[in-house]
């Protein structure tokens, strides 16, 4: 597993011991990193689920202002740590010890993007997305990745599926504040 685009392109990352978890293959986080296009320069972004903080790091690569990595999982934690300090990335990272949904209801941060991989069919995924909903800054783009077979819900507090995209038997669903409004030329 590497980083795969930006100032730390090629660097190599850990990943957690055990099946636990299921780091996001080089294709999907490729995928997620091109619906953001250019989106994610400056950003604060939210790593839910972290696992190994790929996704955080590779954005913190691409130019996000801060990434944030929220993980229960202790062995996780360390991976973290270590692959945030082995990517020289300790001045824009923070790395909360809490579950999704105690991170989400105590802070007050709000995120441009919010990229969000709980266990599959574990029923997270929807509480997950609406407590980050609320979490959110105005325009921020949330990304879910999730089972293929898994339908997500058409709406999370002001924010509106705008597309589901596919690779095989994973599914990454992007909300957007408004986008349904937008598409439908409704005010």
């Amino acid at each position: 597993m590497r980083i795969i685009a930006g100032e730390r392109r090629g660097r190599k990352l850990l990943s957690p011991e055990g099946t636990e978890v299921r780091p996001t293959t080089n294709m999907v986080k490729e995928s997620v990193f091109n619906i953001l296009q250019f989106g994610i320069e400056g950003r604060r972004f939210l790593d839910l689920f972290a696992g190994s903080g790929q996704m955080g790091l590779e954005a913190l690569s691409r130019g996000a202002r801060e990434a944030v990595f929220v993980d229960s999982s202790r062995e996780s934690l360390r991976v973290i740590e270590k692959n945030i300090a082995s990517a020289g990335f300790g001045d824009r990272a923070k790395v909360a010890a809490s579950d999704f949904a105690g991170f989400l209801k105590a802070g007050r941060d709000s995120f441009d993007v919010a990229f969000i991989d709980p266990p599959y069919r574990e029923g997270l995924m929807e509480r997950a997305l609406e407590l980050t909903a609320l979490r959110m800054s105005p325009g921020g783009v949330i990304l879910c990745e999730h089972g293929s077979r898994e339908e997500l819900p058409e709406r999370a507090g002001e924010f509106f599926k705008a597309k589901v995209y596919k690779y095989g038997k994973t599914s990454v669903t992007a909300y957007r504040a408004g986008e349904k409004q937008q598409r439908s030329g409704e005010t």
